[in-house]
């Protein structure tokens, strides 16, 4: 036979009222409930088939039910039904939950996290229309493996000899990579790499006439970059040669990376790489995206 009005649902459930019931003996005031009841409007209370007065014949403290009088004796003459447990548990349909189903506080509504995300802190992402969660630390962008060393002190060079320069000073290691004055490409980190250095020359007499740097993997004479400066001295006025150069290079896992020079002096002598904050320096750092 049709009907009029909403469809009957089939598809959801509700709780049954629930009850219990004790035995009174003229004494006892306190019984104890399966469940604790939001108030003393949450249930109805039967003595001897008598409704009591919520607001004065009873009161509630967890699941104690404690009567202002004690009920007289009988058997089962004491009940309680639970009325405020008959509520519907509904679900929502698979699928049925979307945009226009949430408001903009379903975000803004919690807490904002002021500091960058744990490395377990999880988002969710659309992979090709499904949702999935993913770890921070498979999405964020880190210039790593990254180093940045100096010369602590002074290294002299040997006029017209290719040498080694020396990095005694750690600015930055973050993968602990850096030893020994050469950069080695730590394990599952191949890939492109900016590279820099810097030659700063220093000769107390005057003397600098010319310098080449170079940015070398596995050994000195395989150079990634090369920088060549000559000058014209002709009044032995060149106390200080600058030199900067710069590459980005495809490394593979256990590539070596250093830095070398070469100087020439008018009177044949040595001159010194120094350090400090401005001196000679090499740093690098893995480029993410590419």
């Amino acid at each position: 036979m049709g009907y009029l009005g909403t469809p009957i649902d089939t598809n959801n459930t509700f709780q049954s009222l629930a009850g219990k019931r004790f035995n009174g003996d003229a004494s006892t005031t306190d019984f104890t409930l399966d469940v604790a009841p939001t108030s003393t409007l949450d249930i109805e209370v039967f003595v001897e088939n008598v409704r009591q007065d919520p607001n004065s014949a009873y009161t509630l403290s967890g699941t104690t039910l404690a009567f202002a009088a004690a009920p007289g004796a009988g058997t089962n003459n004491i009940y309680v039904i639970h009325q405020a447990k008959a509520v519907g548990t509904i679900s929502a349909g698979a699928g049925t939950v979307n945009a226009d189903s949430m408001d903009n506080t379903v975000i803004s509504g919690h807490d904002a996290l002021a500091a960058t995300p744990a490395d377990t802190d999880e988002f969710l992402i659309s992979d090709a229309g499904t949702i999935k969660r993913v770890d921070y630390s498979l999405i964020k962008t880190a210039l790593t493996p990254a180093f940045c060393v100096r010369e602590s002190g002074q290294q002299t060079l040997s006029h017209n000899t290719h040498t080694n320069l020396t990095f005694a000073t750690e600015e930055v290691d973050s993968d602990g990579a850096f030893a020994s004055n050469v950069f080695t490409v730590p394990s599952g980190q191949a890939g492109k790499y900016y590279i820099f250095a810097q030659l700063n020359l220093y000769d107390a007499e005057g003397n600098l006439s010319s310098g080449i740097l170079n940015i070398w993997k596995g050994t000195n004479g395989t150079k990634l970059s090369s920088l060549y400066s000559v000058h014209a001295n002709t009044n032995n006025t060149q106390n200080h040669l600058n030199i900067s150069c710069a590459v980005i290079a495809d490394l593979a896992e256990a590539d070596v990376i250093g830095a070398s020079a070469t100087m020439t002096t008018d009177d044949s002598g040595t001159a010194t790489s120094y350090g400090g904050d401005q001196g000679t320096r090499i740093l690098g750092f893995k480029l993410a995206g590419v």
